[in-house]
Parts: structure tokens; C-alpha cells; sequence
């Protein structure tokens, strides 16, 4: 949810209310479908990128221990301020960037969503993040994570989108350079103050990844019994498909 190499200064504040369209609780039901397919129960989950831990408090509310990681305070500031009905364990939060995660124990699984994984943009930092994710893994643990596909990410090349509720009105440009393999979101975010609107300006990058070099990157952190999904789908991605989910395991 959250990139790696940028603030969230502006976005933190309305993120999710911009996110609205976004179906966590479909999200969040496609996870426990692989979480129940596993031979050993899955207790504890760690949610990394987890931006405002929406995600973290909606598999907390289904009975999960949760830890969630992410690199921009501001993010996890509003995620703070999030509460979950009395009698429930609330989520641990932590701020680490993806590459240098340090967790006090190991996880029955760790999941990156909303194309986390593409937000970092430095191949060898994303090689680095996955031996970590890797080390704080019970053996047997699953790793889940999706991504958008080159061909998305090459198809947003100059695009502008426009996101607003009634006190926040984001407008976003889509800029992507074929030989660094970066789309480039810039954003202009307008912001309710009393009666005043506030500019700020926020740049977010994605890197396309191919699913052979993802594939090839689990491989050399160690994770075994490699997959792919479609989009919240429990078959094999489709010709044309936007986004990808992988699944890998730490062997036992």
C-alpha cells in the first residue's frame, strides 16, 4: 500500500477515503481462502506496506494476530488512531522500511498488498525484502503479495485520474518510461482546512516487474512451491490480467 521511496505527507490524511472503491473485505476473503488451504493453521499474519492498517484491522476483527509494517510514519499515524470492538487484540504497528524488516518473532504468514511489492522500485532492495520476509517466517509460513503487470502499468502512460470526497480532491498524472520500466504518479492533493483548500504535490513510482523475475527472486531468497493467481482468483492469472497475486513458501 505504501511507497517505499516517497512521504505521504499529503495523502496520508484522506487515503482512505480515496480508497473507498476498494473491496478489503473481498480482499481479506481471498486471503483466508489460501490461509485455510494451508496444512499448519495460520494464527499469526504480518501485514507489510500496510499503509493506514486497514487490512491489519480487518483480518484482527476475523480472529488474527497482526503485526503491521510500513515506512511512512505518516500512514501509520492515521492507522494509530484506528480502533477495533472491546475484547479483541489490536494490531502491533511498526516502522521499518521493507528491506531492513526486524520483527521480535516469527509469523505463520506475511501478505503485501495493493501492488506494495511494485512500489520498490530498486530490484536489489525488493531481493532484500523478500530474505527478510523470508527469515521471520515459521517454516511452513506463506508469503502472499500482488503486483500490477507490465503491460498495466505500461497501459497508465499518459493518463489522469481524479479522485475526490467532499473535503479532499486528488488529481493524478500517469507518466511511464519504457527503459527504467517506472510509472511515475504525480499527484496534486487539495485538502479542506475550515474554509481554505490546501495544495500539496506528492510524486509515487512503480517498477513493472515481470513474473519471471518475481519468480526468480523468491527462488533465490529460499521460498519454495511458487505460484500465481488471477485478481482475487483461485486459478491461474488470465491473458491481459492487471494485477497478479503470488504465493511462496518457506520450506519446513
Amino acid at each position: 500500500m505504501s511507497n517505499w521511496d516517497a512521504t505521504y505527507d499529503a495523502l496520508a490524511g484522506c487515503y482512505d477515503a480515496m480508497t473507498e472503491d476498494v473491496n478489503y473485505p473481498a480482499w481479506a476473503d481471498f486471503l483466508e481462502k489460501l490461509f485455510r488451504r494451508e496444512k499448519k493453521p495460520v494464527h499469526t499474519v504480518l501485514d507489510l506496506a500496510c499503509g493506514t492498517g486497514t487490512m491489519s484491522f480487518l483480518l484482527a476483527e476475523r480472529g488474527y494476530e497482526m503485526i503491521g509494517v510500513d515506512f511512512s510514519p505518516e500512514m501509520l499515524a492515521v492507522a494509530a488512531e484506528k480502533t477495533l470492538p472491546e475484547g479483541l487484540e489490536r494490531p502491533i504497528f511498526l516502522c521499518q522500511p521493507m528491506e531492513k524488516l526486524d520483527l521480535y518473532g516469527t509469523v505463520d504468514a506475511c501478505v503485501c498488498l495493493l501492488d506494495s511489492v511494485n512500489h520498490v522500485t530498486k530490484p536489489a532492495k525488493l531481493q532484500k525484502a523478500f530474505q527478510r520476509v523470508r527469515l521471520f517466517l515459521e517454516p511452513g509460513g506463506l508469503f502472499v503479495f500482488d503486483v500490477h503487470t507490465p503491460s498495466h502499468l505500461e497501459s497508465l502512460d499518459g493518463g489522469m485520474f481524479l479522485d475526490e470526497t467532499e473535503d479532499a480532491y486528488c488529481v493524478w498524472r500517469t507518466d511511464y518510461n519504457p527503459r527504467r520500466r517506472i510509472c511515475t504518479y504525480a499527484m496534486d492533493v487539495f485538502q479542506r482546512e475550515g474554509e481554505v483548500w490546501l495544495r500539496e504535490a506528492e510524486v509515487h513510482e512503480e517498477y513493472a516487474y515481470t513474473p519471471e523475475e518475481l519468480t526468480a527472486y523468491l527462488a533465490a531468497a529460499g521460498f519454495t512451491d511458487i505460484r500465481q493467481y488471477g485478481s482475487l482468483k483461485l486459478r491461474k492469472p488470465a491473458a491481459g490480467e492487471e494485477r497478479i497475486f503470488f504465493t511462496a513458501r518457506k520450506p519446513r
